[in-house]
């Protein structure tokens, strides 16, 4: 009989996988309706005007590849991949763009609306804002030196926002067991887990987001003891007590721009950036350790996982055929 203990927990479990489907997170819904040769007659340029847009944005902002990327995932995890994180405040939409983990910190919305201008240009009415994001977040991390992959597309954009639910977006101060209840209330798994969270191989991060693991570590006064020393003194000085919280620092301070597995390289050597990052490896009897173990082993094995997980993750509760709609302006509902 299970105990007492063990009944409460998963009574627990039950009740914010049940949550998280009530606020839109849902699994894997109408997957089977999209392909990689969805634009095939209607917009076959779609990714070479894609390409161009995204070429031209990374000469002014050497970032905007990883917050691409950043902002397909933070699409996905809310009502699913609809595009509803692009939605600005409207009469009848309170925009995801101002919950906690996206305010300030969520970016490249003016190049998702070059990219849909570009897009309006040659192929008027065709593109979705949500295909938008998946075909984004793809050519930045080969243009990153990432991996390739043949990304599905074909779904059309939500013509609702859920600020309540992108509140509860995946943390990077979120222990392993919360990681591993919200990635598996969308049905992704450890291995999704540890891949996805591998997007932080480029990117920067605000001190906000460090500062805690460097002077407060769970409310004990005392630095995160999972991290490296060395490390610690370095975030230390570009993260002092009383510094500027919105302060920019590598997420990988070896290859900060490149897409590659040293973040798992880091992780072992106890210099993962973020306490999510570290929970992977560090987290006493961690089942994804070993996962972390694999891909610091071999880029071919993350590269692989990766492209499989996104594109895991682009199918989460996806609207498709007459779901939905086309949006003309990704900001804002058609006829609003």
């Amino acid at each position: 009989m299970a105990s007492r203990g063990s009944m409460t927990c998963s009574l627990q479990l039950a009740v914010l996988v049940s949550a998280a489907i009530a606020l839109g997170f849902g699994v894997r819904a109408g997957e089977a309706q999209l392909s990689s040769e969805y634009y095939g007659q209607t917009c076959p340029v779609v990714h070479r005007v894609a390409r161009r847009v995204l070429k031209k944005a990374h000469e002014a902002d050497v970032r905007i590849y990883a917050s691409l990327t950043r902002l397909h995932f933070h699409d996905c995890f809310v009502q699913g991949c609809d595009g509803s994180i692009l939605l600005d405040n409207s009469s009848s939409i309170v925009s995801e763009k101002f919950a906690t983990p996206n305010n300030n910190s969520a970016r490249g919305y003016p190049v998702v609306d070059a990219v849909k201008a570009a897009l309006e240009e040659a192929c008027p009415g065709v593109v979705s804002c949500a295909d938008i994001l998946a075909i984004a977040a793809k050519i930045s991390v080969e243009l990153s030196g990432g991996p390739r992959w043949r990304v599905p597309l074909g779904r059309r954009d939500g013509t609702t926002a859920n600020i309540t639910a992108a509140n509860n977006l995946p943390s990077p101060f979120d222990n392993l067991t919360t990681l591993q209840q919200k990635f598996g209330a969308v049905g992704l798994d450890d291995t999704d887990l540890v891949a996805l969270s591998g997007a932080h191989t480029f990117g920067r991060v605000q001190c906000q987001f460090v500062t805690a693991r460097l002077y407060n570590f769970s409310g004990t006064n005392r630095p995160d003891p999972t991290l490296d020393r060395g490390y610690r003194a370095f975030l230390s000085l570009r993260c002092p007590r009383a510094g500027n919280a919105s302060a920019l620092n590598d997420l990988d301070p070896t290859t900060p721009d490149t897409f590659d597995n040293n973040y798992y390289t880091n992780i072992e050597a106890r210099r993962g950036t973020l306490q999510s990052d570290q929970e992977l490896l560090s987290t006493p009897g961690a089942p994804t350790a070993p996962i972390v173990g694999r891909f610091a082993a071999s880029q071919k094995e993350f590269f692989r996982s990766f492209a499989r997980s996104m594109v895991n993750m682009g199918n989460i509760q996806v609207l498709t055929g007459s779901q939905g709609e086309i949006r003309k302006n990704c900001r804002m509902v058609n006829g609003s």
